[in-house]
């Protein structure tokens, strides 16, 4: 009977409920994805060119974020006359390798100014997207030229360009 009067003690003790006054608190905090351009104003120009005319610039792209990610770069061009001086320039970009002066980083577009892209934006990692840890930098060197064989329809002409950077995180994603 002692055993039994022992279970029963137990059973007595484990049941009863427990209040509390103490709380209990948690935290939650978001991350952020943060691509900052260094400069914000105009990396490339240069007027009067000549066919075999180019100019080159550097971007620097600095993930300002907490979390990592990935970017892409599109390009939209207008052009000021109905020239199509856009579609007639060439855009080469590269990282920085030695330095955008030698030019001889990573190629990651070659094309028409007018269709300018690295990577794609929509979401997820289509494999050509840039990545960038949290805190981390990249230097990406541009160069436009004017081809030597541009013929006399293209005098005069006019275009801007503008590079827009779309970026996401990479964690979950």
């Amino acid at each position: 009977t002692s055993l039994l009067t022992v279970v029963s003690r137990l059973r007595n003790v484990t049941s009863e409920p427990t209040v509390g006054t103490e709380p209990s608190t948690c935290s939650f905090a978001s991350g952020t994805v943060i691509l900052t351009p260094s400069p914000t104003s105009t990396i490339l120009a240069l007027s009067n060119m000549a066919p075999g005319d180019s100019t080159t610039g550097a971007l620097v792209l600095t993930n300002s974020g907490s979390l990592g990610l990935r970017y892409a770069m599109t390009t939209s061009a207008t052009n000021v006359d109905t020239k199509g001086l856009a579609g007639q320039l060439t855009l080469v970009v590269k990282t920085i390798g030695g330095g955008c002066a030698t030019f001889d980083g990573t190629q990651l577009y070659s094309g028409s100014l007018a269709a300018g892209a690295i990577g794609n934006p929509q979401t997820g990692d289509q494999g050509s997207d840039r990545a960038l840890a949290a805190g981390a930098n990249e230097t990406l060197c541009f160069r436009v030229t004017l081809p030597l064989g541009t013929g006399d329809a293209f005098q005069g002409a006019a275009t801007v360009a503008t590079f827009t950077f779309d970026s996401e995180q990479t964690k979950n994603n």
